[in-house]
C-alpha cells in the first residue's frame, strides 16, 4: 500500500525544509539611501558572489545553496538581454525579474519534491529616491515590495530594528554603519553584537547620478576608507590639541634674563618720563 500524506503536510515539510537550508547562510542587507541602493552581504569569498548584477539599473541579492541562486541569477541576465533588445533597453524593470522569479520558484516549490533553498532580492534604482523598487523573493514563490529589505539568514531578528533606525535620505557611510550594525548583531556570543571586517563583507551599490551601468563593488581601500570614516566618533573628531601657553617675553628678552617689554604704550611713555625726572625706575634698578 503505498504511503500517504496530506498536501498540507507535503507542504508544511517543504517550507521548514527550505527555511532551515536558508537560515544557514549569513544575511544580506538591501537598503536605499541618498545616493541610489546598497547591498551589503556578509561573504569572506572573493568569487562567490552573494550580490551581482542583472542589468544597467537593476541588481541581485540572495541567500541560500550557491548553485541553486546562481542558476537564477543566469536566467534572470538572459531575460533581462533578450527583453532590452527585442525592445528597449528601459523597457527592463525590477517587477518584471522580480515576477519571473517568482513563477518559478513557485513551480519548482509545487512541483518538484526539493524546493530551492534560496531567498532572492531584486533592486531597481530610480531617478529618484521615490522611484526606487526592491522586491524580496521567498522560496515559495511569494513576492514582497519593502523599501528596506533583510534577505536570509537572520531575517526575522533583523528587519525590525532596521526598520526604526532607516532613512532614504541616508549618506553612503550612515546607511553602510546601518547595515554592518544589523549584520554584526546576531550570531555573537551571549546575544553580544559581534566585529565584522572589511575582508568579511561584500558591498556594492547601484548609483542613481551614474548613466547607463550603475553597478559597482566597493572593495579594498574604499571600502575600508568608508567604514573607518562611518565608524568615527564625532567627539574624538572636534577635540582640538593643545596649545602652548603663550607669552610676551621676546626671543630678545629670554636671552638677557631681562624683564619683558611692556605692552601698552602708556606704561612706557610713563617709564620714559619717569626717567627723565631722576625717579629710579626699573632702569637704575639694575
Amino acid at each position: 500500500m503505498q504511503f500517504y500524506a496530506s498536501p498540507e503536510q507535503i507542504m508544511r515539510d517543504r517550507s521548514e525544509y527550505a527555511r532551515k537550508g536558508i537560515s544557514r547562510g549569513r544575511s544580506v542587507v538591501v537598503l536605499t539611501y541618498e545616493g541610489g541602493v546598497l547591498f551589503v552581504a556578509e561573504n569572506i569569498s572573493s568569487t562567490l558572489h552573494k550580490v551581482s548584477e542583472i542589468y544597467d539599473r537593476i541588481g541581485f541579492a540572495a541567500v541560500g545553496r550557491y548553485p541553486e541562486f546562481e542558476n537564477l541569477r543566469t536566467a534572470g541576465v538572459r531575460l533581462a538581454d533578450f527583453h532590452g533588445f527585442s525592445y528597449d533597453r528601459r523597457d527592463v524593470n525590477g517587477r518584471q525579474i522580480a515576477s519571473a522569479y517568482a513563477r518559478t520558484l513557485g513551480a519548482i516549490f509545487t512541483d518538484q519534491t526539493k524546493p530551492f533553498e534560496v531567498e532572492i532580492c531584486v533592486a531597481e534604482v530610480g531617478a529618484t529616491a521615490d522611484d526606487d523598487e526592491l522586491y524580496r523573493i521567498t522560496y515559495d514563490g511569494s513576492v514582497q515590495d519593502e523599501p528596506g529589505v533583510v534577505v536570509g539568514g537572520q531575517a526575522e531578528s533583523l528587519v525590525s530594528g532596521l526598520r526604526e533606525k532607516h532613512r532614504g535620505n541616508l549618506a553612503l557611510g550612515d546607511a553602510l554603519k546601518l547595515a554592518v550594525a544589523a549584520l554584526a548583531s546576531v550570531g555573537g556570543e551571549n546575544g553580544n553584537p559581534r566585529e565584522i571586517s572589511a575582508g568579511q563583507l561584500e558591498v556594492a551599490v547601484l548609483d542613481r547620478y551614474r548613466s547607463g551601468r550603475t553597478f559597482r563593488r566597493l572593495t579594498g581601500l574604499a571600502l575600508t576608507a568608508l567604514l573607518a570614516a562611518s565608524a568615527g566618533e564625532p567627539e574624538a573628531e572636534a577635540e582640538e590639541a593643545p596649545q602652548p601657553p603663550t607669552s610676551d617675553v621676546t626671543p630678545a628678552d629670554n636671552a638677557s634674563g631681562g624683564t619683558p617689554a611692556p605692552a601698552d604704550d602708556t606704561v612706557a611713555e610713563d617709564a620714559v618720563a619717569d626717567e627723565a625726572a631722576g625717579d629710579d625706575g626699573p632702569a637704575a634698578q639694575e
